[in-house]
């Protein structure tokens, strides 16, 4: 800053004044205005108006350096608001921290060197990433709202689609990378993988490339791609792979378990899958060397024996316990939250497995009640319009309706029948509290048994990827730019679980993401930027975590690059 005189026809007044850079231009902003000489001569009883005009500024100089300096700000009813950005996102800056640290930069840095292209990969990938989390949206809109953060971008929409591109070719290399530099920064809990496969659609009729019709996950009557996904013990995505909708997801798993294999060097682990995934073939592949397998094994696809043996009432243990239990006999009171199991070791196929059989009474309680509920609708459905009854799947309520066509001996009907199917529902009640899985595993199976129950956790990994960052529905045709798409979803993905680990796991996805896409900032040129939020416990934490705080009455324009050049350190 520097004092600044100014001689008019009248008077000749002091400012404080200091320079600025507005759209890489070299400006002054006026600071304050002290007066003129006669108004402060006066005012300072013979004091020499200029030099105490220049150790005032010094002061405020000073002050500035310090962050304390009070900042002024002149606004007018009757000035009419300037053109161009003035509210500014900051909640990117936590995000940007988490990118960093992962190295993302670097790897950017290393594929610019093997494809010799221009523009800022880096640039593109972080603002796809943050975007997706913040502002969850179209590449073509991504590319306007990526101007909303304090730091804007410097590339144009061509270079998105070039950057999907790029991208796409490099997609080993990224996950592999990016798993080796999320371990530098904890330690990875590979012990135990979780896979799922799920499937995202397009708003789109013409099956081409990857987009082709099959089984959705949400029931769209659209082309689908499916995604195989392997997470880790802490819920934080290893990595994935893009197939074809109309893909045997069962074949999915081995390409990218042997492409972990090879490129994230991990050797020794179990892999955790549900009943859809749990083929012969799949569970072969983890019997060998340092793996092993614990699967979902529905009862109902066991041999008559198994099924037999299974369902008995005797033989049944609790953890720590050698006495057996008959479980028609138990004290429903005492027992309600005890989970009993039996096993054995079975053959099949030469493939020597343990099935664990476990039984709650609780979760037969919960079965019981949906199945109420269920038939409920199945009867409403009957009393209001049986036109609407079709053809049901597995789980759908209209299972439990029967179509009848023919008489009570035996004629064609002229008219066909609807009424409830009560033997089904006899038939399912048998079932109702048992559950089993197959693992090749010796140990305590009461531990087996909560490994299994994490895979609720990659279920919440693919809600959270179509829900709050909205992956789905793709607006994308090449092949390559929808591998890219779902590259940078998984990217922001793993660093929103980074970030949620962070912060305890104390507040849920919602609420995270809420406070950093609300955390927005006015900016007053020349000065800094002043918060537009309102401060939360999520916020608080964001500051005591990350080493940097923004809720300040102003932050200046060396506050605010101090801050962004911690979370790019």
């Amino acid at each position: 800053m520097r004092l600044q005189i100014v001689k008019s026809k009248n008077a000749v007044s002091l400012y404080v004044v200091k320079s600025v850079y507005e759209n890489k231009r070299r400006t002054s902003k006026v600071v304050e205005k002290l007066g003129t000489l006669a108004e402060l001569s006066e005012k300072l009883q013979g004091e020499d108006p200029v030099e105490w005009g220049k150790r005032y500024v010094e002061e405020l100089t000073r002050q500035e350096n310090e962050s304390k300096r009070k900042v002024l700000v002149e606004y007018s009813p009757v000035a009419e608001i300037p053109n161009g950005q003035r509210v500014f996102n900051g909640g990117y800056l936590f995000l940007q921290q988490i990118y960093n640290s992962l190295r993302l930069p670097e790897i950017c840095d290393r594929i610019s060197e093997r494809h010799k292209f221009t523009f800022n990969l880096d640039s593109v990938l972080s603002r796809l990433i943050y975007g997706r989390i913040i502002y969850p949206c179209s590449k073509l809109a991504t590319n306007d709202l990526a101007k909303k953060f304090i730091e804007e971008p410097d590339f144009d929409l061509q270079h998105i689609y070039r950057g999907l591109e790029i991208l796409a070719k490099e997609d080993d290399f990224i996950q592999a990378t990016v798993y080796k530099n999320s371990s530098r920064l904890k330690k990875r809990n590979t012990n135990i993988l979780y896979y799922d496969c799920t499937n995202y659609f397009f708003e789109i009729e013409r099956e081409s490339g990857l987009k082709q019709y099959g089984v959705s996950k949400e029931h769209k009557p659209n082309p689908i791609v499916q995604m195989g996904l392997f997470m880790d013990g802490d819920s934080i995505p290893l990595a994935f792979d893009i197939n074809p909708g109309n893909t045997n997801e069962q074949t999915t798993m081995r390409p990218l378990e042997e492409a972990i294999l090879k490129d994230f060097s991990i050797s020794k682990f179990i892999v955790c899958t549900d009943a859809g995934l749990s083929s012969e073939s799949n569970r072969k592949l983890n019997n060998y060397g340092e793996r092993a397998y614990i699967t979902t094994q529905p009862i109902k696809k066991l041999n008559k024996h198994l099924t037999k043996w299974a369902l008995s009432s005797d033989g049944w243990l609790l953890s720590d316990n050698i006495k057996t239990y008959d479980i028609n006999e138990i004290a429903e009171d005492t027992y309600k939250e005890s989970i009993f199991h039996k096993e054995r070791w079975i053959n099949e196929n030469g493939l020597e497995q343990r099935l664990i059989v476990t039984y709650s009474l609780k979760y037969r309680d919960y079965q019981r009640t949906i199945r109420e509920q269920q038939i409920n609708r199945a009867q409403k459905a009957l009393e209001t319009n049986t036109s609407k009854i079709k053809k049901s799947r597995p789980n759908d309520y209209k299972r439990f309706i029967k179509q009848t066509h023919c008489t009570k001996v035996g004629e064609v009907a002229e008219k066909s029948a609807y009424s409830i199917n009560t033997d089904l529902i006899d038939d399912e009640m048998i079932y109702d509290g048992f559950y089993a899985v197959c693992s090749n595993l010796e140990g305590d199976v009461s531990e087996i048994i909560k490994i299994n129950k994490g895979r609720w956790k990659i279920e919440e990994c693919f809600r959270i990827m179509k829900t709050e960052l909205k992956a789905r529905p793709v607006f994308l045709s090449r092949d390559d730019r929808i591998k890219a798409h779902f590259l940078t979803c998984y990217l922001a993905l793993v660093i929103y679980r980074l970030l949620e680990q962070r912060l305890n796991k104390r507040f849920t996805c919602p609420e995270i993401i809420t406070a950093l896409r609300n955390m927005r900032f006015i900016k007053v040129k020349g000065e800094g930027y002043i918060p537009a939020y309102s401060k939360s416990p999520v916020i608080d934490a964001l500051h005591n975590e990350f080493g940097f705080k923004t809720d300040y009455q102003i932050l200046t324009n060396q506050q605010i690059k101090k801050i962004i050049k911690k979370t790019k350190n």
